[in-house]
């Protein structure tokens, strides 16, 4: 498989938390409090064994060094994060008051963007211990944050995709009449593993009336021939996402099978045409849409045409309607418009793709035609 870059350094890491505090006191914010998930994974390195409700907590502020706090019986892991020596780190033990010693850190008033993912309970212990403070949302103040990749993030994503799509063109080769969608979910995750995943998220598998379904997760009904059957698979690889969706026939599919997966497609691809520097995100998911509504299928387009990908499968920026932010070089995000009819079938496509300097690249290359499985 394609080699990525070499690990992300301190260096990166403290590269990464010096813009993203610049970022906040731009924005007219004192700093960003990060709790565990994607921004504390993309900041330091550090992803804690288990989220529990002992508080960890970055501290970013334009006016000091970079602090993490962590419950001590969690430091050995965090001193052991690549990103450990960009930061000061300090614990607090069990029986002891986490916002007491978290409050030192913060201003004693003003306003802090802290993490979407933030337990409510942490939330209230910081304000009652600093009752000035304002909070407010990472990802509405700033959305920009990690949507843009560097050149290292862009080679890790493209050979996730490369990975992916090394796992699909495997699992066409296998039977699938007469199996389970377990069985199939089953050979993806194996097969995502084999092409270099660390991490498996999602390996679903909805066949005939089960992919009407976008979100179903494999179940344990038996593929039939005839059935259309949606696989939509991804994780990490490198630390970074995949997330490919291919709908495959089993044996011939009817006139209406190969027309609508037809219309997909060209949606699919229009989308993607419409990617350029500057384009409006909503614009992307109306390129989409407007095959597929005028194909006379819009009301079974039921959701949005597209996610960011980074250090997790969904993230910034979305491709839907009342986006306006324009695109711009680096970001990266899916194309995966769908039609769906409720207890029959459905069929999705989906590539992630990049902003260039003059359009889009995919980093799914696997053939978008209507594969026919046995």
């Amino acid at each position: 498989m394609q080699a990525v870059s070499a690990p992300f350094t301190s260096d990166d890491y403290r590269a990464r938390m010096g813009m993203a505090a610049r970022a906040a006191a731009a924005e007219g914010l004192d700093g960003l409090l990060v709790t565990p998930g994607p921004d504390l994974v993309w900041l330091t390195g550090y992803q804690p064994t288990a989220i529990t409700e002992r508080l960890t907590l970055l501290v970013l502020r334009c006016d000091a060094e970079p602090q993490l706090l962590v419950p001590i019986l969690e430091h050995p892991d965090a001193a052991s994060a690549a990103g450990a020596g960009a930061v000061t780190i300090r614990d607090w033990r069990d029986g002891a008051d986490p916002y007491a010693a978290a409050a030192p850190l913060l201003t004693a008033d003003g306003e802090f963007a802290i993490s979407d993912s933030a337990w409510a309970m942490h939330l209230l212990g910081l304000q009652s211990r600093l009752p000035k403070v304002r909070y407010s949302s990472i990802t509405e103040r700033l959305p920009m944050l990690r949507p843009v990749k560097d050149a290292a993030e862009l080679a890790r994503l493209e050979a996730a995709g490369a990975a992916a799509d090394a796992t699909f063109r495997e699992i066409v080769k296998v039977r699938f009449a007469g199996r389970k969608e377990t069985d199939v979910a089953a050979d993806l995750a194996r097969l995502l593993r084999e092409f270099g995943h660390e991490q498996v998220d999602f390996t679903l598998v909805g066949s005939g009336p089960n992919g009407a379904n976008p979100h179903h997760e494999a179940g344990d009904r038996t593929i039939l021939t005839g059935d259309m059957v949606v696989l939509d698979f991804g994780g990490l690889m490198a630390g970074y996402g995949s997330d490919t969706t291919r709908t495959v026939c089993v044996g011939e599919p009817t006139a209406e099978m190969s027309e609508v997966h037809e219309i997909v497609r060209v949606a699919q691809q229009t989308a993607f045409e419409a990617v350029r520097p500057g384009v409006a995100c909503q614009d992307i998911d109306r390129a989409a849409r407007r095959i597929i509504t005028e194909a006379g299928y819009g009301d079974e387009f039921i959701h949005r045409t597209g996610h960011g990908i980074g250090v997790t499968t969904h993230e910034p920026p979305y491709m839907v309607e009342g986006e306006v932010r324009p695109t711009v070089p680096g970001m990266c995000f899916s194309i995966e418009p769908g039609i769906y009819f409720a207890g029959r079938f459905g069929v999705r496509i989906e590539d992630i793709v990049t902003v260039t300097a003059d359009g889009g690249r995919r980093f799914n290359d696997t053939d978008h035609g209507l594969a026919i499985v046995e």
